[in-house]
């Protein structure tokens, strides 16, 4: 498995599939053709079904138009084998004659992928594998062996500048919660969406404490996913469209339990674990396994987290993150308008309170259950392929076709 440093990035939303991970492939195309007077993309599958409503257009153009002219080509219907968010890049010299050609693949959370093909542009900008390990079972076999735990297992394996880099991320989710509760007014888009964080947090103040704690909650993940929706600066985790669930859970422990930084970067520590696994074994990319890939994960990663903060042993963090990916499998990505709101956001604030429930079910227990993490995640990636194209991030079905402008 990759560097934590892969799965958890900073960068503006609304979506790390759509459009983190096509502008960074532009960038690397245009590393490679910077002598190019033209250049066409054709996006495939789901990432064209869905692109305009992510801006992936935007995206793209933003690094390649002031270079030279730049035609976008819309596929919907044509999905490429390796996976759904397929792109292909070409560049023109001033006679039009094709300076070059690259195929690659926006695989989740701003990733990149050249598929199973020969590699051709992506070694420079790819990171080796770090961890000897790729499975909760085998993980947590160590931590029980050695009396470790989870964050400790990713200090051995990224070494001591993994938490300056956590720190980072920290800093950044809790910027992203803070701004979501001040900001007001309307999502951009035609759903004309209103923030609600802003209404939620005041009104979750005048509650008393134990309606208060979720109402908090529910505030917090929703700023975060109100301002990745409008554009605004997040932490992939794992990806944009699940953004909020992770920050609405560590920033409400942290603030509302007095929890210090260091316990915090240790439950964010053992959160991108999780996570990883995920990603290593199956995917967390909405366009090739569903929302349960997005939304699920986060909810998993979160469950772990809360039950490292809590002093979870392994077993019952495995367990946790177990039954937060579980109570999530079969969701669909079904995106209302191609937008990264309807039912996105609200999914986030479900996904942070149902984490907490996860690590409370998982802390009343002593950690053993029949079914492991790592069997849930084989079970979500077949369910994802199981799934038909409509809905897995392409709008063509489930809520995306609910008339709600009537």
């Amino acid at each position: 498995m990759k560097s934590l440093k892969e799965l958890f990035r900073i960068g503006k939303g609304p979506s790390s599939s759509h459009t983190m991970g096509p502008q960074n492939a532009a960038k690397i195309f245009l590393e490679h053709y910077p002598e190019a007077k033209a250049f066409s993309v054709t996006l495939y599958g789901s990432l064209a079904a869905t692109g305009k409503g992510h801006l992936t257009d935007i995206a793209i153009k933003d690094v390649l138009t002031p270079v030279a002219q730049t035609k976008i080509v819309w596929e919907p219907q044509t999905f490429l084998d390796y996976h759904p968010n397929g792109m292909k890049y070409q560049a023109f010299d001033e006679a039009g004659n094709q300076l070059g050609e690259w195929t690659v693949y926006s695989v989740g959370g701003g990733a990149l992928s050249e598929g199973d093909g020969p590699i051709k542009l992506i070694p420079a900008h790819a990171s080796p594998d770090i961890y000897t390990m790729s499975t909760m079972t085998d993980i947590m076999h160590w931590c029980e062996q050695y009396g470790r735990s989870y964050w400790e297992y990713v200090d051995e394996c990224e070494g001591s500048d993994i938490w300056d880099f956590l720190m980072e991320i920290w800093e950044a989710m809790k910027t992203s919660v803070e701004n979501g509760i001040e900001n007001e007014g309307v999502l951009p888009g035609p759903l004309h969406l209103n923030r609600k964080a802003p209404i939620y947090y005041v009104k979750a103040l005048g509650y008393k404490p134990s309606l208060q704690t979720r109402g908090l909650v529910y505030a917090y993940a929703l700023a975060v996913s109100e301002e990745n929706a409008s554009g605004g600066t997040i932490v992939t985790a794992p990806t944009c469209g699940s953004s909020g669930v992770i920050p609405g859970v560590l920033y409400h422990l942290a603030k509302g339990h007095q929890f210090p930084d260091k316990k915090v970067l240790h439950a964010l520590a053992t959160a991108g674990l999780i996570g990883n696994i995920v990603k290593h074994n199956a995917s967390i990319s909405g366009a090739e396994v569903g929302c349960q890939g997005e939304v699920g994960v986060a909810c998993a990663m979160a469950s772990g987290a809360a039950s490292q903060i809590f002093g979870g042993s392994p077993s019952q963090i495995e367990y946790a993150a177990e039954i937060g990916l579980e109570h999530h499998l079969g969701m669909t990505c079904d995106p209302i308008c191609g937008l990264v709101q309807i039912p996105c956001i609200e999914r986030n604030a479900f996904a942070a309170t149902r984490a907490l429930d996860a690590n409370l079910y998982a802390a009343f227990s002593d950690g053993k259950h029949r079914v492991s993490f790592d069997h849930v995640v084989e079970v979500m990636k077949q369910t994802g392929k199981d799934l038909p194209s409509l809905y897995k991030e392409t709008s063509a079905g489930g809520l995306a076709k609910a008339n709600i402008f009537e």
